[in-house]
């Protein structure tokens, strides 16, 4: 019986889908993956960087990760962790167009100078969930009429997509890293446009694409970027004699952000990705979270360039304290 209800809706919601599935990128109040594709393709062509392709999402899209510096060791950026959190990819892809630039002409970025490059390089990752952002911003091409069908019943039957923060298979991919993963509690049992944590951690395959990667490149330090809050979270379980260096780096993001820096809290769940970079690798790891508190969506475009001038030097601050140090 369920199964012919499905049937029906998949006819009676046909034209409606389909028409949502548009040329994302022609709407100038988001930023998309086609966007950022279009501009890691121009930027390789005029600036010292590699490009390459780390993995698929679920929908086969590129998660893309792009190299600037020669520095064989490296810190490591992350964005969009989930669908709705698109500006973190504009900022990530305007830094690496900021700072190559920079780099290819041995100028200053502020106090900092490009030529730290040489010694510590950064890995952009500017959108690791590229099916959600797309879900997110109404576009649902390469579905089928079943599976746009499914994705909305996995938005609790709505037709505003923009507080979509999951992957194409309704998995939270902040929710799916080993550290904590069992003592995430939720009333989300089953696939859901938020929170749900999946059957196990690395399940969802964009989530082993940025693990196997970490494991490659092993960064010293690594930040993943969400949005909103204006916080920066920075412990997650930290070694004793790591809490010093760790609260020392954080605080300087802190004040060159104008951030608020959280507070340890004694039993912190986990399972995102810097929690589990903090466990694994004994590193320094943030969770930067962009913009003024909005619910369940997006932070609008217009938000930006406040947001830009906050962020613009904390790639370069990070390099330059690797170089200090970090091991």
């Amino acid at each position: 019986m369920r199964r012919i209800i499905l049937v029906c809706l998949v006819s009676l919601f046909a034209f409606p889908f389909h028409a949502m599935a548009k040329v994302v990128n022609e709407d100038k109040n988001l930023y998309s993956f086609e966007m950022m594709e279009a501009d890691l393709k121009r930027l390789q062509q005029t600036l010292p960087i590699e490009v390459h392709s780390i993995g698929k999402s679920e929908k086969g899209r590129d998660i893309w990760a792009v190299k600037l510096g020669k520095g064989q060791k490296s810190i490591l950026l992350v964005g969009a962790h989930h669908g709705r959190e698109w500006l973190t990819t504009h900022l990530l892809v305007k830094m690496l167009e900021q700072y190559g630039t920079a780099y290819e002409k041995g100028k200053q970025l502020g106090e900092y100078s490009t030529k730290l490059l040489d010694e510590i390089s950064i890995w952009f990752i500017p959108m690791i969930n590229p099916d959600g952002v797309s879900i997110q911003q109404g576009n649902l091409s390469g579905f089928s009429h079943y599976e746009k069908i499914v994705t909305w019943q996995r938005n609790n039957y709505s037709m505003d997509w923009t507080r979509w923060k999951a992957n194409a298979k309704g998995i939270d991919l902040n929710r799916q890293y080993p550290a904590g993963w069992d003592e995430v509690k939720t009333d989300v049992s089953q696939p859901f446009y938020q929170f749900y944590k999946g059957k196990k951690p690395f399940e969802a395959v964009e989530v082993q694409a940025l693990a196997q990667f970490t494991y490659r490149i092993e960064p010293l330090v690594a930040v993943s970027y969400h949005t909103s809050g204006r916080e920066i979270f920075w412990h997650y379980h930290n070694k004793q004699e790591h809490m010093a260096r760790d609260y020392e780096l954080a605080k300087k993001t802190a004040e060159l952000t104008g951030y608020k820096l959280s507070k340890p809290e004694k039993h912190a769940v986990g399972s995102g990705f810097t929690d589990w970079f903090i466990t694994e690798f004994k590193r320094p790891g943030m969770t930067i979270e962009l913009s003024y508190l909005v619910e369940e969506t997006n932070p609008p475009l217009s938000v930006f360039p406040e947001e830009w001038k906050r962020n613009r030097l904390v790639g370069m601050m990070l390099v330059k304290e690797a170089v200090s140090g970090i091991k």
